[in-house]
């Protein structure tokens, strides 16, 4: 268990890394905010983050049902219908996607080394190609990428199956999840990776309350925080950003 020192008290021997996707490597989950305090202002109503925990890493409609019951407007407005109103604004949004602090160095770093990585992420197939089609390059170095409508994926996040699919897609996989670290932003995903067995650390949004953190193996600021060392990864060699 760790705090935001990052000091990690127990360690497994990582050989391969996954990561999630919204929050972590893109700055996506902003748009989500954006778009779901506009709706809810209809209704004189705000969003807040105790809201949005619970919706992080879900897959749409499940994050939907969240939505419009915890909110209290599913009698005006159906799951179904939150989500054809919130892509109409997401569309537009999603192609300008930036990468979080710290993740192209992270990424390149662990590919350079040699050391296996891939996606597993709640978003689908439309989406996941209109938030990552300015990164072509970061993301042509992960091995494979598991996406929320992929087949295995039965149940979305705190559910394990899109962590266990990538374990499973490796080279020479099925890879032993107590090989595995995670790198996850949301709490229903830090659950799933610990739910798949694998170790997690966690980068979340400083306005997520800190009684999330403790499931995480190790809670970090940013990507440029994180230490490879510490769990026996290849160091970085220089200071870039």
């Amino acid at each position: 268990m760790a705090n935001l020192s990052g000091v990690v008290s127990v360690r497994r021997p990582i050989t391969h890394v996954v990561f999630d996707m919204d929050g972590l490597l893109l700055d996506t989950e902003k748009f989500y905010t954006e778009v779901q305090e506009k709706i809810l202002a209809r209704y004189n109503k705000t969003f807040d983050w105790t809201l949005k925990a619970k919706m992080m890493g879900k897959k749409a409609i499940e994050s939907a049902r969240i939505f419009v019951d915890e909110t209290g407007i599913s009698d005006s407005l159906s799951p179904e219908q939150f989500l054809v109103e919130r892509e109409d604004m997401l569309q537009s949004l999603f192609p300008t996607s930036e990468l979080m602090p710290g993740a192209s160095r992270l990424v390149k770093h662990l590919h350079a080394k040699g050391v296996p990585i891939a996606v597993a992420t709640g978003s689908h197939r439309r989406h996941f190609e209109l938030k990552t089609q300015r990164h072509h390059e970061i993301f042509s170095l992960m091995h494979h990428i598991v996406l929320g409508d992929d087949p295995e994926v039965k149940q979305g996040k705190p559910s394990p199956d899109g962590f266990l699919a990538a374990a499973k897609r490796f080279e020479g996989g099925p890879v032993d999840p107590c090989n595995v670290l995670v790198f996850e932003d949301a709490p229903s995903g830090v659950l799933a990776a610990k739910n798949a067995g694998m170790s997690v650390v966690m980068v979340p949004d400083p306005r997520l309350d800190k009684s999330f953190h403790d499931a995480a193996d190790q809670v970090l600021n940013s990507l440029l925080d994180f230490n490879p060392s510490e769990w026996a990864l290849p160091p970085f060699e220089d200071n870039a950003s």
